[in-house]
């Protein structure tokens, strides 16, 4: 399953932070740079749902705020249910 996440960077903590047009949002206290923030959001996002980190990828997005996520094995209204709570 496919779904649009809106990361802030440089937050004071990781946090899911509900829907914003139409994309989960995202906090991350990692900055930008060489990959950091992404390797961040892959990490909280498995852990989170519990799954292995090489079933969460970046489809498109890498170098964009913006980015299109896709979680293998999974359906969308359990992924959404444990990532807002």
């Amino acid at each position: 399953m496919d779904f649009d996440v809106r990361v802030v960077p440089r937050a004071g903590r990781n946090e899911f932070a509900g829907i914003r047009a139409g994309a989960l949002l995202v906090r991350l206290a990692a900055a930008p740079v060489d990959g950091a923030a992404n390797h961040e959001l892959i990490g909280l996002i498995a852990k989170t749902l519990g799954i292995a980190k090489r079933d969460v990828t970046i489809v498109s997005g890498e170098r964009s705020r913006t980015k299109r996520i896709r979680i293998a094995g999974l359906d969308r209204e359990y992924v959404l249910a444990k990532l807002i709570g």
